[in-house]
């Protein structure tokens, strides 16, 4: 049984096959690119469940290819990459990646991330399409969740996935104070093997696209973060754990 479509991009043969190898004994259905715009064109012509893409290749690098598609797909990205620092794991979360794995990996740490990912991506659209009122106001803010939309001011914003669904949960718990751990866990999931410090990266970044004047999205050092509203009208999709 087809459990998924996913693409790799990497411009390392032996690695793409060892991949291929390993989601295709979980029964995935695997894709291929070996450089970064060969990668773009499949992206747009075709529909991937997940995506796996390398930063070193011989074109254009894999931020690059995570900057020019994160607003149009919602699919989850796992960056693969032999370089391991804090700040390259930094930029591929700014960029809107959902996860980082340093080569060399180990296959089953690699196939458990994969299904993790996609166990919550399934997770995050039965919500939605659940949802029967899925619409949070605050005065200046109107959330949609069975659209994936977000208006400020009557203005409608676009949002990765992964940003949005931290709006909405920090709205449906607006006015109080949320740790990195609790966010983290409510979209990410207990599951993944990433880091909290994403939840920083995908604040900071919310920010800059609703948030410019500081108004919703507060602060607080050494706890977490807030949302500050004037509630209009509320439903409640997700709930305490």
């Amino acid at each position: 049984m087809e459990k998924g479509n996913i693409l790799i991009v990497d411009d390392d043969k032996d690695i793409v096959n060892l991949i291929r190898d390993i989601l295709e004994d979980e029964d995935y259905t695997v894709t291929s690119a070996f450089n970064g715009m060969d990668a773009l064109k499949l992206i747009k012509s075709s529909t991937f469940d997940l995506l796996i893409i390398d930063i070193m290749l011989p074109d254009i690098d894999g931020y690059e290819i995570c900057r020019k598609i994160r607003d149009d797909v919602y699919s989850p990205i796992i960056i693969l990459s032999a370089k391991n620092k804090a700040m390259d794991k930094v930029i591929g979360f700014e960029l809107g990646a959902d996860d980082y794995i340093t080569k060399p990996f180990d296959d089953n740490e690699l196939i458990a991330r994969v299904k993790a990912h996609l166990r919550r991506s399934k997770r995050n659209e039965s919500v939605s399409d659940s949802a029967k009122d899925g619409i949070i106001k605050f005065k200046g803010v109107e959330l949609n969740k069975n659209s994936y939309e977000v208006y400020i001011e009557g203005l409608k914003i676009e949002l990765s996935t992964k940003e949005f669904l931290i709006l909405a949960y920090m709205m449906e718990y607006a006015n109080i104070v949320l740790t990195r751990d609790q966010i983290y866990n409510a979209v990410w999931g207990f599951e993944d093997f990433g880091d909290v410090t994403t939840v920083t990266v995908h604040i900071k970044k919310l920010r800059e696209k609703i948030d410019s004047q500081d108004k919703f999205i507060k602060t607080v050092w050494g706890v977490g973060y807030k949302f500050i509203g004037e509630k209009l009208w509320k439903s409640r999709v997700f709930t305490k754990k």
